[in-house]
């Protein structure tokens, strides 16, 4: 005979990655490298850009960036639905989306200021802002709907879609994520099948096609709620070897591209340009194989992560919205000195320093903004309990959790424990409602109550 008053099974477990474990600052690690990577990249003729991935291989730290996002939005929304419901989940996302998006149109104005004070000229072409400082009324409308974006600035109406279709994506996912998975990449398949984009203005598509690159995103969510289960997998030799192989192979296409000895023995026709509007596949199984290498070999715990160095990128890892916005400043001040006073090698060598320690201190001062004073202990006056919660306690003989009254004085968990029968707004001589509160009381709790009540009274 089946039970029907058992507790249905919930469609999927809690998210793993929310049990028990902190802040992944491997995560914060990689996002703050890979900003670091993306201003020194958008330098051009930076000798600092030889030091990021896009010179070793197909990929470079924009699929690692978008990874990382579908990480941490799996991990703070999923945090949200837990405290909050779904409708924390979707208060959160627009909020996120909101201040994106006001990120987006602020820099957009940082942008066009920066290029008319510095003289527009040939400058304002290479920002693609010529047509804001021409038409400003117009063009702002149209980057209003994310349809004109000035250079570099291209991910950020990409997130800006993101985070407001997260939910629904986050729902998916936690009931179907091999099917959610598997949907992420037929659209992918269709996109290079069938070209599909979105317009921009005034002319072209969006750099970042959203119905492609979406599938990175979807990849580092759906690792959050499946990844514990294909892990051995991911690291077993079976999937190291493939890897390792096609990331020399991929080394050595790479440096074809700028080294002429080896452009010779490759055929260059047959691989390169790579697209990276709508994510080459051969760029996204680059990243995958990086992926590989790094859950394999770079532990939770690794002791790297606490130098001064990578102390830095998790700064910036933790604010990557600022700072990823001052990055792109960064880039426009630092073409302007390349242009204007020298494009030496000492010049490159200090602006790509520069702009890194300038990223690094404003992030640490971000993270002391952040920091919220303690309050001091014993602020609040505590309620003393009464001789019949007292005496009602010991009779009863409820346990509260450890974890849950760690460091609190015995009078507050008196208080605590009573705090459902005050709620329900009853006397101090209600048996009933402690049932109510706490479960069925035992054959003889009104005696014992009464009995250690009595004993309580003082002495005559």
């Amino acid at each position: 005979m089946h039970d029907r008053t058992a507790t249905p099974k919930p469609l999927v477990a809690a998210l793993p990655e929310l049990k028990g474990y902190g802040r992944d600052l491997r995560i914060d690690t990689c996002r703050g490298i890979a900003l670091w990577c993306i201003f020194l990249d958008h330098v051009p003729n930076n000798i600092g850009s030889w030091l990021t991935l896009r010179n070793y291989g197909f990929s470079d730290a924009a699929e690692v960036f978008m990874f990382l996002s579908g990480l941490t939005c799996a991990l703070a929304y999923g945090k949200a639905r837990q405290s909050g419901g779904w409708t924390g989940v979707i208060g959160r996302t627009l909020w996120r989306s909101w201040d994106i998006y006001v990120a987006f149109l602020l820099l957009t104005l940082a942008c066009a200021i920066m290029v008319h004070l510095a003289g527009s000229g040939h400058f304002a072409d290479e920002s693609n802002t010529r047509i804001l400082l021409e038409e400003p009324g117009m063009t702002l409308a149209h980057a209003a709907i994310l349809q004109y974006r000035p250079v570099n600035t291209d991910i950020l109406p990409l997130f800006v879609l993101y985070h407001l279709l997260f939910a629904p994506l986050l729902w998916l996912l936690l009931r179907a994520p091999n099917a959610t998975l598997g949907a992420s990449l037929l659209l992918y398949a269709l996109v290079h099948v069938f070209g599909w984009t979105i317009p921009a203005w005034p002319n072209g598509h969006w750099f970042f096609n959203p119905l492609a690159w979406q599938l990175p995103l979807v990849l580092g969510a759906w690792w959050i709620v499946e990844g514990k289960r294909f892990r051995p997998w991911v690291t077993s030799r079976a999937a190291l070897v493939p890897a390792v192989v096609y990331l020399v192979f991929s080394l050595i296409i790479a440096l074809s591209w700028s080294i002429k000895p080896l452009e010779v023995l490759v055929p260059q026709a047959l691989l390169y340009p790579m697209d990276k509007s709508n994510l080459a596949p051969l760029r996204l199984l680059h990243f995958l194989a990086l992926a590989v290498l790094f859950v394999s070999f770079v532990p939770r715990d690794w002791q790297g992560l606490t130098t001064p160095v990578m102390r830095g990128a998790i700064r910036c890892g933790q604010n990557s919205l600022p700072i990823y916005c001052l990055g792109v400043l960064l880039t426009l001040a630092s073409q302007l000195a390349l242009l204007d006073i020298s494009e030496g090698l000492t010049m490159q060598i200090a602006l790509s320093v520069g702009g890194v320690l300038v990223m690094i201190g404003a992030a640490t001062l971000l993270n002391l903004i952040k920091i919220k004073p303690r309050q001091p202990p014993h602020a609040k006056a505590v309620e003393q309990p009464t001789r019949f919660e007292l005496a009602t306690a010991r009779a009863l003989g409820v346990d509260i959790p450890p974890a849950l009254l760690a460091g609190a004085e015995e009078v507050d968990r008196l208080k605590m424990l009573f705090a459902p029968v005050r709620e329900s707004g009853c006397s101090a001589d209600s048996v009933p409602a402690i049932a109510h509160a706490f479960g069925p009381p035992a054959k003889n709790v009104g005696r014992d109550v009464n009995q250690i009540t009595r004993t309580l009274e003082p002495a005559p």
